[in-house]
């Protein structure tokens, strides 16, 4: 481990974010993300939920080298990322599948933070400085909307609302299978893998998730499958991926939760941000809504179906 520490007492009790932001002096956004990866185990056991509380004498160990200086950001006007709208404090893009969103293990150079970078300098101060403007993800291989922010107002704005589910996201995916039902929701915690920590699962002990879901278009030939819109309520890593696979209908083209077979061909998993809609960070009573319409690689997977 890089970095271990042993809870004092005056921090007997406290939140183990907070611990870790005040030992470190990191902010309570990247401990965040380091609780997501894996990386902060307390007694020898990884957390990734937020609220955990620590004791006098725990022992706080982080997996990331403190003293590495954070690669430099350079903007990459190469980059190209469809604007969909923009104004003084946000910007909606509509990202395309296979680019990551921003920088991190093994992708230094050439994500979605980078373009923007080169269009919006600004955002280079804009929040978390190793991932700026950035207030939510999309996987890499998943297509569509997204929300960044252009201002340190609208950042803490966007912020609460995602944390208050005041931001409404829909997605369009194709799963393997018939839902029993129509449509529903998917309450079940979700948390990191032991024996895998980069894949995510379904856990008594992992942080509260829900997906709700309405079948749109089912299809028997060549094999069945629904074409399923899904909202998040929450948002973990991999949700509606770790759900869908859950409930017994796993992602059609998505390799880490059992949704590839041989019957229907896919270039990608068949996952697409469709709408977002939420309320202007900085203007009263103005709610600002997007769509985006499959993109043509799952448009082309899905018109071979009946």
């Amino acid at each position: 481990m890089a970095y271990s520490e042993t809870v004092p007492s005056p921090l007997d009790g406290e939140r183990i974010d907070r611990v870790v932001a005040m030992m470190t002096g990191a902010s309570r956004s990247q401990v965040v993300e380091w609780l997501d990866a894996g990386l902060i185990m307390r007694n020898a056991v990884v957390v990734t939920t937020r609220s955990n509380r620590v004791v006098e004498g725990d022992v706080i160990d982080l997996d990331v080298d403190l003293d590495a200086a954070p690669p430099e950001l350079i903007p990459e006007p190469d980059i190209d990322i469809p604007i969909v709208y923009v104004d003084d404090d946000v910007i909606v893009i509509d990202k395309p599948a296979g680019l990551v969103v921003h920088p991190g293990a093994g992708n230094t150079t050439g994500t979605l933070v980078h373009g923007l970078l080169a269009r919006f300098p600004e955002i280079a101060t804009v929040g978390d400085p190793a991932r700026p403007g950035i207030v939510h993800r999309l996987d890499k291989d998943t297509s569509g909307l997204m929300v960044v922010a252009r201002s340190n107002v609208a950042y803490e704005q966007l912020v609460e609302k995602l944390a208050a589910h005041d931001v409404e996201r829909r997605y369009l995916t194709l799963v393997w299978g018939t839902p029993n039902s129509t449509s529903g929701m998917v309450d079940a915690p979700i948390g990191r893998s032991i024996r895998e920590p980069t894949r995510m699962v379904v856990s008594a002990t992992g942080k509260e998730a829900r997906t709700r879901y309405e079948v749109k278009q089912t299809f028997i030939e060549p094999s069945p499958v629904a074409l399923v819109e899904c909202q998040l309520e929450t948002g973990r890593t991999h949700q509606i991926r770790v759900h869908m696979s859950a409930i017994g209908h796993p992602v059609v083209g998505d390799e880490r939760y059992r949704g590839v077979r041989q019957t229907i061909s896919s270039p990608r998993m068949v996952l697409h941000s469709a709408a977002i809609s939420f309320d202007h960070p900085t203007r009263t009573d103005e709610r600002l809504a997007f769509e985006s319409p499959l993109p043509a690689d799952l448009a082309a997977v899905i018109a071979q179906l009946h």
